[in-house]
């Protein structure tokens, strides 16, 4: 399934049902954690924090791939498409990983965006068929408002 187009979700800064993703495999690393809350701060936009429901100090800076990269065109393999059980492109919502460098420098992971059924919320980091045309360490600008 091509992704093409940048997903929107509602975040908020409170865990609700509607922000909850349950991960059946673990994200890579932390397969021992299935159960995440997606929460949101507007000052922080346009970042967002993945985090383990039941512990409030383990967490992921994420931030929408599209925002980054606007021509982002992910190719998520068919086996993906199938196990987060998604119709159609509309379905999914992507998120890139965040890295932080160091020195004021931050990378996101295009390879292997993590990509939610935005209608069970079902989630599962994947590594996108097209992987070869990104970088698991794309910059991000310096300044998060030039993002």
């Amino acid at each position: 399934m091509n992704m093409k187009t940048a997903n929107e979700t509602e975040t908020t800064t409170t865990p609700t049902p509607g922000n909850q993703v349950r991960f059946p495999a673990g994200i890579p690393g932390f397969e021992q954690f299935k159960d995440y809350v997606l929460l949101a701060n507007p000052a922080e936009m346009p970042f967002a924090w993945l985090r383990v429901s039941d512990s409030a100090s383990l967490a992921f800076v994420v931030i929408n791939p599209f925002v980054v990269m606007p021509n982002y065109a992910p190719d998520i393999p068919q086996t993906d498409v199938e196990f987060l059980g998604l119709k159609e492109p509309d379905d999914a919502v992507l998120f890139s990983v965040v890295t932080l460098r160091g020195q004021g420098r931050a990378t996101i992971n295009l390879k292997g965006p993590i990509v939610i059924n935005r209608h069970t919320h079902t989630g599962k980091q994947v590594i996108i068929a097209n992987a070869g045309n990104y970088s698991v360490e794309h910059p991000l600008p310096v300044a998060a408002d030039s993002v």
